[in-house]
């Protein structure tokens, strides 16, 4: 079977809408990247997340003309709150299918020591101190180009820095780069977390491919998975979405850290900090600092101590 591929390069407001509605069409989930990103970039060189291209496939089977209908009304009508081009639409052939998106994806440098490398390139550069991330995401999140995976591991390698065995927790784990990063730069364990059985085998590959896979344990969950036991975390990432972090919240999201624990929350745009800010403290965890690129924002919390 071929597939069809659909994209649309929007600005940061306009782009979680786009992926809401793709991912109704979209076979196993939805890429967002940054677009004109260059290959290697320092962290003072990350240019703003001004434009993101969204993109989601689909079987070219006899519904595809249907779902390309659909497509077009739905942007169209959602162009009215957002400014959203026209979608574009290409066949990709099913040999093809699976590796189309890696041509968006090259090496990339990110905060003081963090170097991700896909797992078909080489690193042409590597200083003695990189901590590099070999990643192959197939098709869960995680690659490393979208802003929020960015602040994310930006936010990680200072959350980790002088404090040794962490036991972490990657909540909503896509392609598992958040938790291999912090196992790489000195945690003791994750445990990674995701509803997509895709997902958790891309992380286990990837934990493979990065030798931490005896320190990695992932599965098929999610909170509710894991409040029905005793486990608690020093250190908890969550890069999903907004609104799914407010629900967490009102779960009880912050019982799953220990005092003194720390939480990083991303795939948050700027207009909803606030909002998951007031989550945190109903939670119990204290909102500390915020980091921003382009429209896209980071959250740390910290649990006060007992």
């Amino acid at each position: 079977m071929d597939w069809v591929e659909v994209s649309v390069e929007v600005d940061g407001e306009a782009a979680e809408a786009v992926a809401d509605l793709f991912a109704r069409y979209g076979h196993q989930g939805v890429a967002i990247e940054q677009t004109g990103f260059p290959l290697e970039v320092w962290p003072d060189e990350i240019p703003p997340a001004t434009r993101l291209l969204v993109r989601a496939y689909f079987p070219d089977d006899e519904r595809a003309e249907d779902a390309r209908q659909k497509l077009r009304e739905a942007v169209y009508y959602l162009g009215r709150l957002y400014p959203i081009p026209e979608p574009q639409f290409r066949v990709v052939r099913e040999e093809d299918w699976a590796n189309a998106w890696k041509a968006h994806y090259h090496p990339l440098r990110l905060g003081q020591r963090l170097y991700i490398r896909p797992a078909w390139t080489k690193v042409p550069d590597r200083q003695p101190d990189d901590v590099v991330l070999v990643m192959d995401p197939r098709m869960a999140f995680g690659t490393g180009t979208h802003p929020t995976t960015q602040l994310c591991l930006i936010a990680l390698e200072d959350a980790v820095a002088g404090r040794p065995a962490l036991d972490v927790l990657d909540l909503g784990a896509g392609s598992g780069i958040l938790g291999i990063a912090a196992l790489k730069l000195g945690a003791r364990h994750v445990l990674a977390l995701d509803t997509d059985p895709i997902a958790v085998s891309a992380t286990l590959e990837n934990a493979e491919r990065n030798e931490v896979a005896d320190r990695l344990t992932a599965q098929v969950g999610s909170l509710e998975t894991l409040q029905s036991t005793a486990r608690h975390f020093d250190l908890a990432l969550v890069n999903i979405l907004a609104k799914v972090i407010i629900a967490m919240c009102d779960q009880g999201l912050g019982r799953v850290l220990r005092p003194g624990g720390v939480g990083l929350f991303s795939g948050i745009i700027a207009e909803q900090a606030d909002e998951v800010e007031a989550a945190l403290r109903r939670t119990g965890l204290e909102p500390v600092s915020r980091r921003s690129q382009g429209d896209w924002v980071v959250i740390e919390a910290r649990k006060p101590q007992a």
